[in-house]
């Protein structure tokens, strides 16, 4: 099996279980229920409870939604700013060009992190801004990659042909030059998911991203923190999703990387 078929199979567990996992565990993420606090695993709580008496479980299922969205809609958000300014940039020229590229080589003056950290100190902690942070904060990489691949079609003999039989330069850049990088916009894009979950799940963690009592990965493993030579248990649960998530969608990245390489072969 191959390392997008393994990918594949893991984030389809992996979105299954953020899905349809809430639905299955008769237990509320979000209330607290004393009687239980610090609760070892059991049939009833099958990776224990926390200081509050929430069952962990039924936290790392709950918090497995809102990561996961955060982390795609991220990532959407970076490809299609990325996309959308790549194509102006380099099918305009001229001042256009000249005038994003200078924007998007200082955000990329930034360390990665430094930046979102820097975008959700602004806009505050919340789960909407964060996609924001991690979209804008990725978005460089997507326009220096569109850039440079539009550029390069555009000097190819069919896109000259084209120009010369009258066809619009939004019908090349769309209709010629974008099909012909799409693979490696997907491979970049699952290797992004994949640091941005990472990324969501420090700011969590510290306690900049999404704000408690709303569970994600990263403070759900902040509460397991608290408590860790306790109960080590509560961190196992939240902590081996979470890199199972960010493990699949790496080898979806390189499972895409491997295709096109042999497709380009």
């Amino acid at each position: 099996m191959n390392r997008a078929r393994i990918g594949t199979l893991l984030a389809t567990l992996i979105v299954a279980s953020a899905l349809v996992g809430p639905l299955l565990v008769p237990h509320d993420p979000i209330r607290p229920n004393y009687l239980v606090r610090y609760a070892a695993p059991s049939a009833e709580h099958w990776l224990g409870t926390d200081g509050l008496g929430r069952d962990v479980l039924a936290r790392s299922l709950a918090g497995g939604r809102v990561s996961l969205a955060i982390t795609l809609g991220a990532t959407a958000l970076a490809v299609l700013l990325g996309l959308a300014t790549g194509l102006a940039a380099a099918g305009l020229r001229g001042l256009t060009d000249v005038v994003l590229t200078r924007g998007f080589d200082a955000l990329l003056a930034f360390p990665g992190f430094l930046l979102v950290l820097l975008l959700v100190t602004i806009l505050g902690g919340g789960v909407w801004q964060t996609v924001l942070a991690l979209g804008v904060a990725g978005s460089p990489l997507f326009f220096r990659l569109v850039r440079a691949y539009t550029r390069s079609e555009l000097r190819r003999d069919y896109v000259l042909a084209g120009t010369a039989l009258g066809a619009s330069r939004a019908r090349l850049l769309f209709r010629h030059a974008l099909p012909n990088f799409l693979g490696a916009l997907a491979v970049q894009a699952a290797s992004t998911a994949a640091t941005f979950l990472l990324v969501e799940a420090s700011l969590s963690f510290l306690g900049l991203g999404v704000p408690l009592p709303t569970p994600s990965w990263g403070n759900v493993l902040q509460d397991a923190r608290s408590y860790l030579t306790r109960q080590p248990w509560a961190a196992m649960g939240p902590g081996l999703v979470l890199a199972t998530a960010a493990l699949s969608l790496q080898f979806l990245s390189d499972g895409f990387r491997d295709r096109l390489d042999r497709a380009s072969r």
